[in-house]
C-alpha cells in the first residue's frame, strides 16, 4: 500500500461541520465526535502524520516506506524499548547504541493518543530519562487502536493502573509536530518533532 494513500487527506465535509461548531447555533450543544475520530483531526491538526495498518505486516512494510521516502536507508535509528528491538530485530535497520548522539531517527511506542488535543503521552518507558530536546528531531511511533484515550488525565489513570508497584517517571506529552512552526507564546518552550503515528488496528 502506497505511503501517500495512507496519509490522510483533507477532512469529510461531516468533520468540518462537526468542528467548526461556531457555524450551530450559539446555544446548541457540542456535537461529541467518536474519540478515534477526534484523535485523528487533532493529531492531523497538530502536524502528525497518521498511518493506519490493519496487521504487522502493513507496520513493516510502511515503515520501509517511510525509511526509503526519507532516505533513512543508512541512517542510524534509536530505540531505547528492548521489546520493540525484538519486534523489529529481522528487519534491516541501522541500530545505534542508547548513548549513540549521531542517530537520525527514532522508533518508540507511548503510553496513550490523547483525543482532546491529539497528542502523545510517554514516559521513561519509552524514553528512559532522556529529555526530547536529547532525542531525533524525527519520530516514528507505533501504536494501537486500544490506546487511544479522551485526555490526558485518562491516561495517566492508566498509567498508574497498570503500574501499581512503581510509577514511571519522566511522563510527559508529544503535541507539535511540524518542526518549523512559527514560535509564539503558546508553542515556547516545546520540542516540535516530525512525527509519524503507526496505528496498528487491534480492535
Amino acid at each position: 500500500m502506497s505511503l501517500f494513500r495512507k496519509l490522510f487527506g483533507s477532512k469529510s465535509n461531516k468533520s468540518e461541520e462537526e468542528i467548526k461548531s461556531e457555524d450551530r447555533g450559539k446555544y446548541m450543544p457540542e456535537i461529541k465526535l467518536p474519540i478515534d475520530e477526534k484523535f485523528t483531526i487533532n493529531f492531523k491538526e497538530n502536524g502528525g502524520k497518521f498511518l493506519y495498518c490493519e496487521n504487522l505486516d502493513e507496520i513493516f512494510q510502511t515503515l520501509d516506506y517511510i525509511i526509503e521516502e526519507n532516505s533513512w536507508e543508512d541512517k542510524k535509528i534509536l530505540i531505547l524499548e528492548n521489546e520493540l528491538k525484538k519486534r523489529f530485530a529481522s528487519s534491516s535497520l541501522n541500530m545505534a547504541k542508547p548513548n549513540d548522539t549521531d542517530t537520525t531517527y527514532f522508533l518508540t511506542s507511548c503510553e496513550s493518543l490523547i483525543a482532546d488535543d491529539g497528542s502523545l503521552l510517554i514516559c521513561s518507558k519509552q524514553i528512559a530519562e532522556k529529555k526530547l530536546a536529547d532525542l531525533p528531531s524525527n519520530f516514528i511511533v507505533f501504536s494501537t487502536t486500544s490506546q487511544i484515550v479522551g485526555s490526558i488525565s485518562e491516561g495517566l489513570r492508566k498509567i498508574k493502573s497498570k503500574n501499581t508497584q512503581r510509577i514511571p517517571t519522566n511522563i510527559t506529552t508529544i503535541k507539535h509536530f511540524k518542526l518549523e512552526e512559527e514560535k509564539n507564546f503558546m508553542t515556547y518552550g516545546s520540542n516540535s518533532k516530525n512525527l509519524y503515528l503507526l496505528l496498528l488496528e487491534d480492535l
